[in-house]
């Protein structure tokens, strides 16, 4: 299967996401634990089905997340590598996504209270407005515009930004590093952005928060960047670097992958409009309409984990040290958990999708971004009568976060909007 090890590794397949589900599919059905070997990437196993996908996510007394967690060429990490021993052997950056155990817990904490549903909830008006302001921008811009460049990657960077506390005015900045920062390989990206090594990206993030962090330490405010600033590690006040770490982790993950659920949900709600018009008649699944576009969309397309053990997974003996790829995207399409999986259904239930991942490291900003998809729609609806496709869409080339780039739409506006 070595060519279908490199179609997988292929940033460029998943412009196609059609062609990506089918070499899933062909995986869960064939070799459900595959062991891949792409050239210029070091192997690992790749994790497809839901309960595999699950079981790997959650036990953590056998998998690590610190040693490797997104997929990079060997000659990247190697650039990397030599990054880290310019500046004495420090690792880029300290992400969440890569700590373990009470680490793990210990950093999650700082934020996680802010993060929970009823917290979440109390920041419904806030975000209402934030979505009322841009469909007013949609609007304006109308009857056609570029959905993605327009609205979807700005929406949700306002929302992350305003709870942060960073300064208005200053979106195009974080855009600008966070496209970099996942999705390096894109030409679109490389285009706009100008191609860069990732430790420059983060380099640069760092540049921009630390004067952030310096401000909160002397003024507290009531918002995130205060809370990372002044957040104790066991009676210790929390490091420059890892603070720093926090902040980008914070900032990146918080807009990037809603703006791809709500870019790609709207394409999914275009392309089949007997599912619009039953959200419009239907007011009341928004909700199961909301989880059932980030399980089609699943813009996280992998983590790693690394095996701590030897252990075996659905017959297939994995050596401790062994790298291991969790597949989210194709854990929700599974024909053993979901009925018409390949189907697009706003009003799908249960719905126990794998986009979010599952046990301690389940998104953190899960019920923010629900908030936010739902709130968006619900405003969209409201006022927009109908919308079309004005032109091709166009996805990132992205094997780690993905989702549309460009959606060209065009539409109508109710008369009593």
């Amino acid at each position: 299967m070595k060519s279908l090890d490199n179609i997988f590794a292929d940033p460029n397949t998943y412009r196609v996401p059609q062609k990506y589900y089918e070499l899933m599919a062909q995986l869960r059905r064939e070799d459900p634990v595959h062991w891949t070997e792409p050239d210029g990437i070091r192997p690992f196993w790749l994790v497809t089905k839901h309960a595999d996908i699950v079981e790997v996510e959650r036990r953590t007394d056998a998998f690590s997340c610190a040693s490797r967690i997104s997929m990079k060429t060997i000659e990247a990490e190697e650039r990397i590598h030599a990054a880290r021993k310019g500046a004495s052997g420090k690792e880029l950056m300290r992400s969440m996504n890569a700590m373990d155990g009470e680490e793990h817990r210990l950093y999650r904490n700082i934020l996680q209270k802010d993060f929970l549903r009823p917290n979440v909830e109390r920041l419904a008006a806030q975000t209402e407005g934030i979505a009322v302001e841009f469909v007013q921008r949609l609007i304006d811009r109308g009857p056609e515009c570029d959905f993605v460049r327009e609205i979807s990657r700005w929406y949700p960077l306002r929302v992350i930004m305003t709870l942060l506390g960073v300064p208005a005015g200053e979106e195009s900045k974080l855009l600008h590093l966070t496209e970099l920062l996942f999705a390096p390989a894109d030409k679109d990206v490389q285009n706009e952005h100008g191609a860069q090594e990732q430790t420059e990206t983060i380099k640069q993030f760092f540049d921009y928060f630390r004067p952030l962090l310096e401000d909160r330490r002397r003024q507290p405010r009531d918002d995130l960047l205060s809370k990372i600033a002044n957040a104790r590690i066991k009676d210790e006040p929390i490091g420059d670097f890892e603070a720093l770490s926090y902040c980008v982790t914070v900032a990146t993950a918080g807009h990037d992958t809603t703006a791809a659920s709500i870019s790609g949900g709207l394409l999914a709600l275009i392309e089949h409009p007997q599912e619009m018009q039953k959200l419009r008649d239907n007011p009341e699944v928004l909700k199961t309409a909301t989880e059932e576009m980030i399980r089609w969309v699943a813009p996280v397309k992998h983590f790693f984990r690394t095996a701590t053990k030897d252990l075996e997974l659905r017959g297939r003996q994995i050596k401790a040290g062994d790298s291991v790829m969790v597949a989210f995207p194709s854990g929700c399409r599974d024909e053993d958990v979901f009925e018409d999986p390949m189907v697009f259904r706003v009003d799908r239930q249960p719905n126990p999708h794998t986009a979010m991942g599952h046990g301690v490291h389940v998104c953190l900003g899960q019920h923010l971004a629900r908030l936010e998809i739902g709130t968006f729609f619900k405003q969209f609806l409201s006022r927009i009568a109908s919308v079309e496709l004005a032109g091709d869409p166009v996805w990132l080339e992205s094997a780690f976060i993905s989702g549309p780039k460009r959606l060209p739409i065009r539409f109508q506006v109710r008369s009593d909007a």
